[in-house]
């Protein structure tokens, strides 16, 4: 087992998923105009994306205890190279659904293994912590690279020139995993499903779970809705509000390299505390701009804020189970799904009634949410908390 050729493995792994991530809103005007879909039946594609990533989070936590995490990082690709092939050649709505699903679990089960699998590879608390934010950096550059790609090349090669070089892609990360040797499964006999719903009930696992629901909420959110706030309130045009966007993003991805040395001499614990208020100041710092040139500083602060605490919640929880990292994993991403489903929702709604820049309040108060439940769940960290663990 080389440690090195398997963080390659899992780097390769969120690359494509950030692809995942970035496909639908990128290749949507093209499908839609092809196909003429209309904005409902859109979402319903986002809802089976999103529903199929659940599912995935879900199942494929506890599979890789059980069975190790080749068959996801091996497998995860293939899944997503199929979903590409059917979006590349769907002749109707029935192909979409049945591609935008595969794709969602496919774009899980790689989420899950990349960072269930560079949890594993570190011991130590500050170093887990520091690799899962450079991890997050390679999600960032395939969230960026589709929509470059969609700019540059889709006159030259069309959609389908650009769905076969992301299916290659996908070909040569399962290629190379699959010629990996990973650890051993920590678990060979079935998790039954009393012993998961009272691991997910454990108070630690339900503070690191709720505060990734309205983590991963606060990301969809702000994603979602910043080019439109931008363009209706500060009167930005499409073009200024995409650069936006785009500097939104690199404040992230700068963050995670930042983030990688700095949490090696931090702990993790601070790092989310001081995070989540910077986001949380960031996002109300937004909602109150006036201009786009006003709320550049406050997206880049609240892009920054925002990097660093998912991948650090997610090494704490690692160090906190280790012996169950891909079961608990499993039911945190699930839990962060679902935030990631329910907050963009009631943002969309209020947004409606009121203004976009209700969204980015929404996010702010998350933020302080996520601040006052790390605060509460570095006092459940005890052993004594922990949730029981057969064979653990």
């Amino acid at each position: 087992m080389a440690p090195e050729r398997l963080s390659a493995a899992a780097r390769g792994a969120m690359f494509l998923f950030g692809i995942v991530m970035a496909l639908l809103g990128a290749v949507l005007p093209v499908i839609s105009a092809r196909l003429q879909i209309g904005m409902a039946q859109a979402g319903d594609l986002f809802f089976a994306m999103n529903l199929s990533m659940l599912l995935a989070s879900v199942s494929v936590g506890t599979l890789t205890d059980r069975y190790g995490l080749k068959f996801a990082l091996a497998g995860g690709p293939l899944l997503v190279l199929a979903a590409l092939a059917g979006l590349a050649f769907a002749a109707g709505m029935r192909d979409l659904v049945l591609s935008m699903a595969a794709l969602g679990f496919g774009g899980g089960a790689l989420n899950v293994g990349g960072n269930t699998l560079v949890a594993d590879l570190e011991d130590e608390p500050m170093r887990k912590n520091a690799a899962l934010n450079r991890l997050g950096i390679y999600f960032g550059f395939g969230a960026l690279l589709l929509p470059l790609q969609m700019a540059a090349l889709l006159e030259s090669l069309g959609l389908a020139g650009i769905l076969a070089i992301a299916c290659a892609l996908c070909a040569a990360s399962a290629l190379y995993t699959s010629l990996q040797c990973f650890p051993q499964p920590k678990h060979r006999e079935h998790t039954p499903a009393g012993e998961l719903a009272r691991l997910a009930a454990t108070p630690l696992v339900l503070a690191f779970g709720l505060l990734l629901f309205f983590q991963s909420g606060n990301e969809f959110t702000v994603a979602g809705y910043l080019s439109t706030f931008l363009v209706r309130e500060t009167g930005a045009t499409v073009s200024s509000a995409s650069y936006a966007l785009s500097a939104y993003w690199a404040s992230i991805m700068l963050a995670r390299v930042c983030l990688g040395r700095l949490l090696l001499k931090v702990d993790g614990h601070t790092a989310i505390l001081v995070c989540a208020g910077a986001a949380a100041a960031g996002a109300w710092w937004t909602s109150s701009a006036s201009s786009l040139w006003s709320g550049i500083p406050a997206i880049v602060l609240l892009g920054v804020g925002l990097a660093g605490v998912f991948p650090t919640a997610l090494g704490l929880a690692g160090s906190e189970f280790k012996q169950r990292s891909g079961t608990v994993f499993g039911i945190l991403f699930t839990m962060a799904l679902a935030g990631g489903m329910t907050i963009p929702w009631l943002a969309g709604r209020l947004s409606e009634a009121k203004t976009t820049r209700a969204a980015f309040q929404i996010a702010a108060i998350g933020f302080a949410a996520i601040f006052a439940l790390e605060w509460l769940r570095r006092r459940l960290a005890a052993p004594a908390s922990h949730a029981p663990a057969p064979n653990s």
